[in-house]
């Protein structure tokens, strides 16, 4: 699976982590409603960190998205989103997201 978050700087805050089933390094995962980044893989079954928010993540959006705008995750599509819906927050981009499937980088910070 390709990287949904790929980390580029900043000082996230970490918090533990059991998953039932493995995660890759770069997977957003949604626990609680709130999305959270896997820096490492972390096997099935066993203790490990995910990213709560602090750091800057180089990620796909779904269309033409402008820098400053609160982007939500879509789980569905594995995208950031301007469309709330049943998305949660991911946070704020700081560079723009030039088309479908274009990379932006993105500051996680589910709490905008």
């Amino acid at each position: 699976m390709p990287f949904e978050a790929r980390f580029l700087h900043g000082a996230p805050v970490m918090v533990d982590h059991t998953p039932g089933s493995a995660i890759a390094a770069g997977t957003v995962v949604i626990t609680n409603d709130t999305p959270r980044v896997a820096h490492l893989d972390i096997p099935a079954s066993t203790l490990g960190a995910l990213a709560s928010g602090g750091g800057v993540y180089e990620m796909v959006g779904d269309g033409a998205i402008a820098a400053d705008k609160k982007v939500y995750w879509d789980d569905v599509n594995n995208k950031v989103t301007l469309t709330a819906s049943t998305n949660k927050i991911f946070g704020v981009t700081v560079t723009a997201c030039a088309a479908n499937n274009g990379l932006c980088q993105v500051r996680h910070d589910p709490g905008a």
